[in-house]
């Protein structure tokens, strides 16, 4: 294996590092009215490269956001993205260095938690990030949608202009709060990456619901009509709900699925337990086409999370927990309905700090990995109880992708 120089990277070499993560997906570089809107989006000190010589060779950045974890709390965390090996760099352990120097700078930053959407899913389960949460693909024939009838919430939803939705979107995403385990905080470059570029790239519209107390809540979507071509099909791709109450999140679906001049219904990483279908006269008009891993987690101070979350009601479990990258969180972990703390006492289970993570928001099972055959049962008694109390209300989700 190489050593690699790992550098905190400035203003000076971000658009290279830019390229180089292009590179790795087989793209070209960024045009310059392209880099113009990027650029703003490397956070200063959250981008590395990993150089030999001058050259670098690979790079990861990340931003800084919080976690919401079971039982409400947000922990400090980190968004991975735009992780890059040069082709003729691969498999000399430049991913891993990079990983291991990202690591440290979250620790040194306080940040409990790294999350990332993984490329390749055969990636990243090395480093310690276990699949966190999921979401399903939707799919409904718009001409067959017959909702059901609803009291309603007595408010309206109205279309706004693109500014308006640049400015009211990221204000009620933050005052509707993280409503479900594995949803973040959304950084400010977020939005402009996402949001106006939907706007830009796929004439996105903003619909609003206001009630008695004001706006509190809305959908971003977007329409590719067919109408253009002979039998063509016009798709209405749902991009982002955003709810006050399950009363304004079941209006603003309702006026999704009524949108005229429609044929399909689609919507990408929606919640495993999202009950569009119970908002229909015959559920069978929803085809679930996919499920598909969403969050990616890596828990980098374990004890930090393991503290942050809260446990449902069961006796005790103990973990024992390995973790190659930052051996300093192994040990075994008394959990309890009060919280966890490290001790003595013989393990029930023992598994690696992936797994760990991919039960950690509840969206599997311990029961589930030890039929498997991925973790250790030591004491097979101690499954239930554990299933239980890392056992969450609704399934975790995040709906922010990046």
């Amino acid at each position: 294996m190489t050593d690699h120089d790992i550098r905190v990277l400035d203003e000076s070499n971000v658009r290279t590092a830019h390229t180089l993560f292009r590179g790795a997906l087989h793209s070209g570089p960024a045009p310059d009215d392209k880099w113009e809107l990027v650029k703003d989006s490397y956070d200063p000190g959250r981008a590395f490269g990993a150089f030999q010589g001058d050259e670098m060779v690979g790079t990861a950045q990340s931003w800084a956001i919080r976690l919401a974890v079971p039982g409400g709390a947000e922990l400090a965390g980190a968004a991975v993205s735009r992780v890059g090996v040069r082709a003729d760099w691969t498999r000399r352990g430049v991913l891993s260095a990079l990983m291991r120097r990202q690591f440290q700078a979250y620790r040194e930053a306080g940040e409990v938690v790294s999350t990332l959407r993984a490329s390749e899913a055969v990636i990243y389960g090395r480093f310690g990030y276990g699949v966190a949460s999921r979401g399903r693909q939707l799919k409904l024939d718009r001409r067959r949608v017959s909702v059901s009838p609803s009291a309603g919430t007595g408010g309206r939803i109205r279309l706004v202009d693109q500014d308006t939705a640049l400015t009211l979107a990221p204000e009620l995403y933050t005052r509707i709060g993280l409503t479900r385990p594995g949803m973040t905080t959304r950084w400010p470059t977020w939005w402009e990456m996402n949001l106006r570029r939907e706007m830009r790239d796929e004439n996105a519209q903003t619909a609003v619901h206001r009630g008695a107390d004001g706006d509190d809540g809305y959908a971003v979507y977007s329409v590719k009509s067919g109408m253009s071509e002979p039998h063509g099909t016009s798709v209405l791709s749902v991009l982002d709900v955003v709810a006050g109450s399950p009363e304004v999140w079941a209006e603003l679906w309702r006026y999704l699925l009524r949108v005229d001049l429609v044929d399909q219904v689609v919507a990408e990483l929606r919640p495993l337990d999202e009950p569009v279908e119970w908002l229909l006269a015959d559920r069978r008009v929803l085809k679930v086409t996919d499920v598909e891993d969403e969050t990616w987690l890596r828990l980098v101070d374990l004890p930090a999370a393991l503290a942050g979350r809260s446990y449902r009601e069961a006796e005790p479990v103990v973990l024992e927990v390995r973790d190659r990258y930052l051996p300093d969180n192994e040990g075994a972990y008394r959990i309890t309905p009060d919280g966890a703390e490290r001790t003595s006492a013989p393990a029930d289970l023992g598994l690696d700090v992936d797994l760990l993570a991919a039960t950690y928001l509840g969206d599997v099972s311990f029961t589930e990995l030890a039929h498997a055959g991925r973790i250790d049962v030591l004491d097979g008694a101690a499954l239930p109880r554990a299933d239980a109390l890392f056992g969450t209300a609704v399934r975790p989700w995040a709906g922010t992708y990046f």
